[in-house]
């Protein structure tokens, strides 16, 4: 009796119109948790340094480099939570329309039509998205990298979907859209290189100024600060570097961890211009 009542149609639409929503919403919980998981276990990850060597780092490099991995993988999450949500509740929207006998060709007619009108409207900002997709996915570059723009260089203080922002060396901050970025210069990514040119006088002794710069070398690599905070191979002497009538440049090189190359080649300087003096080797002018 109750199943040839005139509502029963409506009631039973109705009842699965509601069942098909609340499957959606929790589909799409479902979609979120496991995207959430799928972010917080991509933020955690080992430190770019145990590549080099093993032994502890410290904090400051550790915090730097978990940050840009999480901000990475929130930036990735915020998307894919985004693009489930259209996907899911989409889906249920044109399934809830068809229960109801509702034509949906012509609505999804006019919302291609209105999606390739905004699209026309929106080129710049699609292309900035995009762009912030790919150099996200490929980890071009992330937040406390030094990097070179073509715009602007800096430090990397923010990275989303749509625009980088750069602190350069004088303080001041760039928003550099990402659709406008079309080579990137980074410093800072894997490791970086120290270099110190040292120019003696054409006369000295090249043996014993090459003895002397790996002295300063092995002493370099021996510091237990240096070698765990910055240094990342033990610093070589390359020699003569350049010749000319008046002088001699010898080349150290020395492997560094990201941005960390000033500050070594500062102790570099140090270094050999103490043991230079203590040698009686007077620098000259390279030529």
């Amino acid at each position: 009796m109750f199943g040839n009542a005139p509502w029963a149609p409506l009631v039973a639409s109705a009842i699965t119109i509601v069942l098909i929503l609340i499957l959606a919403f929790v589909v799409r919980n479902i979609a979120h948790r496991l995207i959430v998981k799928v972010v917080n276990r991509a933020a955690v990850g080992g430190s770019i340094t145990s590549r080099f060597r093993k032994g502890a780092v410290t904090d400051g490099i550790d915090a730097l480099l978990h940050e840009r991995r999480k901000q990475r993988a929130e930036t990735m999450g915020s998307v894919l939570k985004h693009v489930a949500s259209i996907v899911i509740l989409g889906t249920a929207v044109l399934t809830v329309l068809d229960r109801l006998t509702i034509p949906i060709a012509p609505l999804l007619t006019s919302v291609g039509i209105l999606g390739v009108a905004i699209g026309f409207g929106a080129q710049e900002l699609v292309k900035d998205f995009i762009a912030g997709m790919f150099m996200l996915l490929e980890d071009q570059y992330g937040v406390g990298d030094v990097i070179d723009a073509g715009a602007a260089v800096g430090t990397v203080e923010a990275v989303t979907l749509r625009i980088t922002r750069l602190r350069d060396v004088d303080g001041r901050v760039w928003y550099v859209r990402n659709g406008t970025i079309t080579r990137v210069g980074n410093e800072s990514q894997g490791w970086s290189r120290a270099y110190m040119d040292v120019p003696v006088a054409y006369d000295a002794d090249v043996v014993g100024v090459r003895v002397l710069l790996e002295h300063v070398a092995e002493e370099t690599w021996a510091d237990a600060e240096l070698r765990e905070s910055k240094i990342v191979e033990p610093p070589q002497v390359f020699g003569v570097e350049q010749l000319s009538d008046s002088s001699l440049v010898f080349r150290i090189s020395v492997k560094t961890l990201p941005s960390q190359q000033a500050a070594v080649s500062r102790e570099l300087r140090l270094r050999v211009k103490s043991a230079l003096d203590a040698a009686g080797i007077p620098m000259v002018a390279g030529a």
